[in-house]
């Protein structure tokens, strides 16, 4: 993917949206293919002990959920925090997380009150932590249980692979609170976000990798016109 490109989040839902609606892809295809080219990237960058895959309840979960699948396939040792009750689960989220529990791969609920008072120690145990929480929807200040698990996110000192953005970074516009996983490496998917390129918000991306989801090249290059044509976040265009 051509990291020049940059769309903001109503073009990369206007993505989604046409994928499915106009070009018959299936959202748990797309879905399958975030979360699969994750997978392909945390194995690109060396895994050497256990990947914990911290998830919320939206689409953003789901990716996650894909990720434990796929890198528990391949023999890692891979376990999911779920930071919202099961019954918040919908849509393709939910068909995922109903795949990984009767795979039996190892789920943890931030609802326990047992792990939420050792929810420290538990991240110390990876090697990796995939932060699954919060997708390019997020927008103002993150409420809890998110905050705390952030905040003990970016005290562990383990490795971070984020999925699509930072939780608590905004898509459009940054680093705007002060709540923001601090991820190594951003596995974003399609195009780069423009609350990437606002100064400081590196310290929280990290390194960015642009995945593609299978979406066609005509349907890029579609929503590509339509963005630079409305003067926003097109082909090679910066947020002012």
């Amino acid at each position: 993917m051509n990291a020049n490109v940059v769309l903001s989040r109503r073009w990369i839902r206007e993505v989604d949206r046409r994928a499915i609606e106009e070009y018959g892809i299936p959202g748990p295809v797309l879905m399958e293919n975030a979360g699969r080219g994750a997978a392909d990237l945390l194995c690109r960058l060396g895994i050497e002990g256990a990947v914990l895959i911290v998830c919320g309840r939206g689409n953003n979960a789901g990716d996650g959920f894909v990720i434990a699948r796929h890198l528990e396939l391949r023999g890692f040792r891979a376990e999911v925090l779920l930071c919202s009750a099961p019954d918040q689960l919908q849509g393709d989220a939910l068909l995922n997380f109903s795949i990984i529990r009767k795979s039996e791969i190892p789920i943890h609920f931030l609802t326990d009150p047992s792990l939420h008072q050792n929810l420290p120690e538990k991240l110390r145990t990876a090697d990796w932590i995939v932060d699954a929480m919060l997708g390019t929807g997020t927008v103002g200040p993150v409420r809890p249980p998110f905050d705390e698990v952030i905040e003990c996110v970016n005290q562990s000192g383990k490795r971070v692979l984020a999925v699509d953005l930072p939780s608590g970074l905004d898509c459009d516009a940054g680093p705007t609170t002060g709540t923001i996983v601090r991820a190594d490496v951003t596995a974003t998917f399609v195009a780069q976000k423009p609350g990437f390129l606002v100064e400081g918000a590196r310290n929280f991306t990290g390194e960015v990798q642009i995945l593609d989801i299978g979406t066609p090249r005509k349907l890029i290059q579609d929503i590509l016109c339509e963005a630079a044509a409305d003067g926003r976040f097109g082909k090679d265009k910066q947020p002012e």
